[in-house]
C-alpha cells in the first residue's frame, strides 16, 4: 500500500483544485519569486537594498504640492510593496497588470512599504 505524503503530488493537485483563482495567483508569482532568486516583499527590512518581481496591482498619479508622484502597488504573492518616483506623472509600461523586477532601497512610509525611485525592468509580455 502506498502512503502519500504531506505535501505529496496528489495533495498539491487537490489543493489547486479546491483553491480560488486569487490564492492559485498568489502560488504562482510565489514561484516566480523563488525562480529568479528575488526576495520576498515579506521578508524586506527596512533600510536594506532589496531586489523584488511581481505583478502591478495599481498604479496612481498623485499630485502634490510639492513633487508630484506617480505610485504602484507591486504584489509577489507575499505581500505588497509601494514603488514611488518622484516627479513623475506617467511611465511607458508600468501599468495594472504588468509584470516587472524592481531594486532599490526597503523603507515604510506612513504605514507603508515602499521604495522610492527604483531601478526596474519590465518583464515581457
Amino acid at each position: 500500500m502506498t502512503q502519500t505524503r504531506p505535501g505529496g503530488w496528489l495533495a498539491r493537485t487537490l489543493q489547486r483544485l479546491t483553491a480560488d483563482d486569487s490564492t492559485i495567483d498568489a502560488q504562482e508569482l510565489r514561484a516566480e519569486t523563488d525562480r529568479t532568486g528575488c526576495e520576498p516583499v515579506s521578508h524586506c527590512r527596512k533600510g536594506e537594498v532589496v531586489t523584488v518581481t511581481g505583478r502591478l496591482k495599481s498604479v496612481v498619479y498623485t499630485p502634490r504640492e510639492t513633487v508630484p508622484t506617480l505610485e504602484a502597488e507591486l504584489f509577489d504573492g507575499s505581500g505588497s510593496v509601494t514603488l514611488v518616483w518622484l516627479g513623475r506623472r506617467r511611465i511607458p509600461g508600468i501599468e495594472p497588470g504588468r509584470s516587472l523586477t524592481a531594486r532599490g532601497r526597503f523603507a515604510h512610509f506612513d504605514g507603508r512599504k515602499v521604495i522610492y525611485n527604483p531601478w526596474y525592468e519590465l518583464s515581457a509580455g
